[in-house]
């Protein structure tokens, strides 16, 4: 009797709780979907009026389309995805769990793009950094020392950007892989790589089963849409095995080799794009919680140095590319969409782009964090002051415990730094895709096959709703 009345307790307890967490799921299902609704609503008001002529279907810089037929094979990938991937990933060794999660993300993603005008479409346009390679001939360092002069004679997205990306894909036709397909493979092949860095680096600062329950999220992102058709994939591996690099190796000596290409990658990011420095944000926060050895964090360094060095001594610099891309920036039509819409507006993109789970999850984790005694005694005592050494030390605490809550918060803290600048007014679906890879995380908190399904429902329509121009 005693024992079956224990159990009787337990389960009352429990049923609160279970209906608790329905609730803020649908609450926070609710908002994402109202946050979507209403920007685009007002999106189309003020297009109608004129003020977004650039944009046909605001806040995303893109048209509507109807797709049908072709989207029956990504269909089919994603309903076996939503019954199998979470399974497959909980059995064997980290390593089969992450490749299996990268063959369905390429799956997904080029299945995705497939459907609509195949993955090497996007790299034909006319202001892709494919149609500068001319320029650049067989004088590469010619070229990078003349960027900023003649960047007013470059494409659109060659002048929003420094000239790194530009060298990629004249490396890659270098060696006799030229032509927009291979840029589209290239772009793809490391843009969901990601999906196993994360992996690895969530493995690091939170165990091996929160990796597991977040690489179904890392592989099926909605984002996947954009990751087949623009080079911000290609930003989003490159900064994604950065980080990985930051927290991999056993031995010091292995430890300071990973560092060293940890900043060499890192060190890249701001010659891929300007709009990533605040990303560094997500490398820094991943340092502070591993606390790497004197020896990696110097090698780091000296590997982000050298970047800068090299790009230095072949005549660029970094500082006067800022300056004459901003300049280009402020002449462009883009620079004339409203500031406030586009404040919030870009955030429904963003939700838009980590998909429905990334919100709930997101909430999950704030409550699951709000339980913590360290927040629940302020919560209990908010005009009590606390002394600063030791709140440091109490947030420190925190961080270290809730590693993977630590680097989503990095990533939207860098997100809305971007956003909050001005200068990403709109176009934000590509921008954000290095940091919604790592936001996408947060999925993990709020696991589950109908959310996950949610996730695959939200990029299917995203892929037969939306004519991107990339």
């Amino acid at each position: 009797m005693e024992g079956s009345s224990r159990r009787t307790v337990g389960t009352r307890r429990a049923r609160p709780a279970d209906a608790a967490d329905g609730r803020w799921t649908r609450a926070a299902l609710a908002w994402w979907g109202a946050l979507i609704a209403v920007c685009v609503a007002l999106g189309a008001v003020l297009h109608g009026l004129g003020v977004l002529r650039i944009d046909h279907l605001p806040p995303l810089h893109a048209h509507f389309r109807v797709l049908t037929i072709t989207l029956i094979p990504a269909a089919v990938l994603a309903a076996v995805a939503v019954r199998v991937l979470p399974q497959l990933v909980r059995r064997g060794g980290f390593g089969r769990a992450s490749l299996v999660a990268y063959g369905f993300a390429l799956a997904w993603t080029i299945v995705l793009a497939m459907s609509a005008d195949g993955l090497a479409a996007p790299f034909t346009h006319r202001q892709e950094y494919l149609a500068v390679l001319p320029a650049v001939g067989d004088d590469p360092l010619g070229w990078l020392a003349s960027f900023t002069q003649r960047l007013p004679e470059y494409p659109t997205h060659v002048r929003g950007h420094p000239p790194l990306p530009v060298l990629v894909v004249w490396a890659l036709a270098a060696v006799g892989l030229g032509g927009p397909l291979w840029a589209a493979i290239l772009v793809i092949l490391a843009g969901c790589s990601a999906t196993v860095a994360i992996g690895l680096t969530v493995r690091r600062l939170a165990g091996e089963e929160a990796a597991r329950r977040a690489l179904p999220y890392l592989a099926l992102t909605p984002a996947s849409v954009w990751i087949a058709t623009t080079m911000d994939a290609f930003f989003a591996g490159a900064g994604a095995w950065g980080v990985a690099l930051l927290v991999l190796g056993r031995s010091t000596t292995a430890r300071t080799w990973f560092a060293a290409g940890a900043g060499v990658l890192l060190g890249a990011l701001p010659y891929l794009s300007y709009g990533l420095v605040p990303y560094l944000l997500i490398p820094v926060t991943v340092a502070v919680l591993v606390r790497p050895p004197r020896p990696a964090v110097l090698a780091a360094l000296a590997g982000a140095a050298a970047v800068t060095g090299v790009f230095t001594a072949a005549g660029f610099s970094w500082l006067a590319g800022v300056a004459a891309t901003h300049a280009e920036w402020a002449a462009d039509p883009g620079a004339a969409r409203p500031y406030l819409y586009f404040l919030v507006a870009n955030l429904a993109v963003l939700a838009l782009i980590t998909g429905p789970a990334t919100t709930a999850g997101l909430v999950h984790a704030g409550r699951h964090l709000s339980r913590c005694p360290a927040v629940a005694a302020a919560g209990r005592n908010p005009r009590g002051r606390i002394p600063r050494a030791r709140g440091a030390v109490a947030v420190m605490n925190l961080a270290r415990r809730h590693g993977a809550a630590a680097v989503v918060a990095a990533a939207l803290v860098a997100v809305l730094a971007l956003d909050v600048s001005g200068v990403t007014r709109g176009e934000v679906e590509r921008i954000w895709v290095p940091f919604a890879v790592w936001i996408g995380v947060a999925a993990a908190y709020a696991p589950g096959r109908r959310l996950l399904a949610a996730q695959v429902v939200t990029g299917l329509l995203l892929q037969g709703l939306v004519a991107s121009p990339w």
